[in-house]
Protein backbone atom coordinates (compact mmCIF):
# COMPACT_ATOMS: atom_id res chain seq x y z
CA UNK A 1 0.00 0.00 0.00
CA UNK A 2 2.83 2.42 0.79
CA UNK A 3 4.28 1.82 -2.67
CA UNK A 4 1.06 3.00 -4.34
CA UNK A 5 0.93 6.11 -2.13
CA UNK A 6 4.52 6.93 -3.00
CA UNK A 7 3.83 6.66 -6.74
CA UNK A 8 0.71 8.78 -6.37
CA UNK A 9 2.70 11.39 -4.42
CA UNK A 10 5.39 11.51 -7.14
CA UNK A 11 2.76 11.87 -9.86
CA UNK A 12 1.05 14.70 -7.99
CA UNK A 13 4.39 16.52 -7.57
CA UNK A 14 5.10 16.24 -11.30
CA UNK A 15 1.58 17.42 -12.11
CA UNK A 16 2.01 20.44 -9.83
CA UNK A 17 5.20 21.49 -11.67
CA UNK A 18 3.52 20.96 -15.04
CA UNK A 19 0.57 23.17 -14.04
CA UNK A 20 2.86 25.86 -12.60
CA UNK A 21 5.01 25.86 -15.75
CA UNK A 22 1.97 26.11 -18.02
CA UNK A 23 0.60 29.02 -15.96
CA UNK A 24 3.97 30.83 -16.13
CA UNK A 25 4.11 30.43 -19.91
CA UNK A 26 0.55 31.75 -20.23
CA UNK A 27 1.37 34.80 -18.11
CA UNK A 28 4.49 35.56 -20.17
CA UNK A 29 2.56 35.18 -23.42
CA UNK A 30 -0.19 37.52 -22.20
CA UNK A 31 2.31 40.11 -20.94
CA UNK A 32 4.06 40.16 -24.31
CA UNK A 33 0.77 40.49 -26.16
CA UNK A 34 -0.19 43.82 -24.58
CA UNK A 35 -1.54 46.13 -27.26
CA UNK A 36 -1.43 49.90 -26.76
CA UNK A 37 -4.25 52.00 -28.21
CA UNK A 38 -4.73 55.73 -28.53
CA UNK A 39 -7.71 55.50 -26.17
CA UNK A 40 -5.59 53.53 -23.68
CA UNK A 41 -2.88 56.19 -23.75
CA UNK A 42 -5.44 58.96 -23.19
CA UNK A 43 -7.00 57.01 -20.31
CA UNK A 44 -3.55 56.45 -18.80
CA UNK A 45 -2.73 60.14 -19.03
CA UNK A 46 -6.00 61.00 -17.34
CA UNK A 47 -5.30 58.54 -14.51
CA UNK A 48 -1.74 59.84 -14.10
CA UNK A 49 -2.92 63.45 -13.81
CA UNK A 50 -6.04 62.82 -11.70
CA UNK A 51 -5.55 63.90 -8.08
CA UNK A 52 -7.65 61.07 -6.65
CA UNK A 53 -5.85 58.35 -8.63
CA UNK A 54 -2.24 58.41 -9.87
CA UNK A 55 -1.55 62.02 -8.97
CA UNK A 56 1.91 61.71 -10.56
CA UNK A 57 2.26 65.51 -10.74
CA UNK A 58 2.32 65.75 -6.96
CA UNK A 59 5.90 64.44 -7.03
CA UNK A 60 7.07 64.32 -10.66
CA UNK A 61 7.58 66.69 -13.55
CA UNK A 62 5.67 65.60 -16.63
CA UNK A 63 6.06 67.29 -20.02
CA UNK A 64 2.59 68.85 -20.27
CA UNK A 65 1.66 68.85 -16.58
CA UNK A 66 0.90 71.98 -14.58
CA UNK A 67 2.38 72.66 -11.12
CA UNK A 68 4.69 69.61 -10.96
CA UNK A 69 6.36 68.36 -7.81
CA UNK A 70 10.09 67.89 -7.37
CA UNK A 71 10.29 65.02 -4.86
CA UNK A 72 10.49 62.34 -7.55
CA UNK A 73 12.50 62.26 -10.77
CA UNK A 74 11.06 63.83 -13.93
CA UNK A 75 9.04 61.36 -15.98
CA UNK A 76 11.00 61.51 -19.25
CA UNK A 77 12.41 58.79 -21.53
CA UNK A 78 10.44 56.18 -19.60
CA UNK A 79 10.77 53.44 -22.23
CA UNK A 80 14.54 53.91 -22.16
CA UNK A 81 14.69 53.96 -18.35
CA UNK A 82 12.34 50.98 -17.99
CA UNK A 83 12.72 48.77 -21.10
CA UNK A 84 10.71 46.03 -19.38
CA UNK A 85 7.05 46.99 -18.86
CA UNK A 86 6.86 44.75 -15.82
CA UNK A 87 9.59 46.69 -14.02
CA UNK A 88 7.79 50.01 -14.51
CA UNK A 89 4.47 48.47 -13.54
CA UNK A 90 6.03 47.06 -10.36
CA UNK A 91 7.57 50.46 -9.56
CA UNK A 92 4.12 52.09 -9.77
CA UNK A 93 2.26 49.29 -7.98
CA UNK A 94 4.69 49.07 -5.08
CA UNK A 95 8.01 50.94 -5.21
CA UNK A 96 8.88 49.60 -1.76
CA UNK A 97 9.61 46.18 -3.28
CA UNK A 98 12.68 47.62 -4.98
CA UNK A 99 13.43 50.26 -2.35
CA UNK A 100 11.91 49.75 1.12
CA UNK A 101 12.59 53.43 1.95
CA UNK A 102 10.83 54.82 -1.14
CA UNK A 103 8.59 57.83 -0.64
CA UNK A 104 6.39 56.67 -3.50
CA UNK A 105 3.11 55.24 -2.22
CA UNK A 106 2.38 51.58 -3.02
CA UNK A 107 -0.59 52.41 -5.25
CA UNK A 108 -1.82 48.85 -5.84
CA UNK A 109 -1.22 47.55 -2.32
CA UNK A 110 -3.16 50.50 -0.88
CA UNK A 111 -6.00 50.09 -3.40
CA UNK A 112 -5.45 53.52 -5.00
CA UNK A 113 -4.95 52.01 -8.45
CA UNK A 114 -5.92 48.66 -9.94
CA UNK A 115 -3.48 46.61 -12.01
CA UNK A 116 -5.51 47.49 -15.14
CA UNK A 117 -5.22 51.19 -14.34
CA UNK A 118 -1.47 50.82 -13.88
CA UNK A 119 -1.27 49.16 -17.32
CA UNK A 120 -2.96 52.24 -18.82
CA UNK A 121 -0.59 54.58 -16.96
CA UNK A 122 2.39 52.58 -18.26
CA UNK A 123 0.97 52.94 -21.80
CA UNK A 124 0.97 56.72 -21.30
CA UNK A 125 4.38 56.88 -19.61
CA UNK A 126 5.91 54.94 -22.51
CA UNK A 127 4.97 57.85 -24.78
CA UNK A 128 7.07 60.27 -22.70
Amino acid sequence: MQYKNRILFMLLCKLRWLVAGTAAIAVLAFAGAHATTTDGIAAGKSLAMERSKGNCLACHRIEDGELPGTIGPPLVAMKLRYPERGALKQQICDATIRNPHSRMPPFCRHGILTEDEVELIVDYLYTL
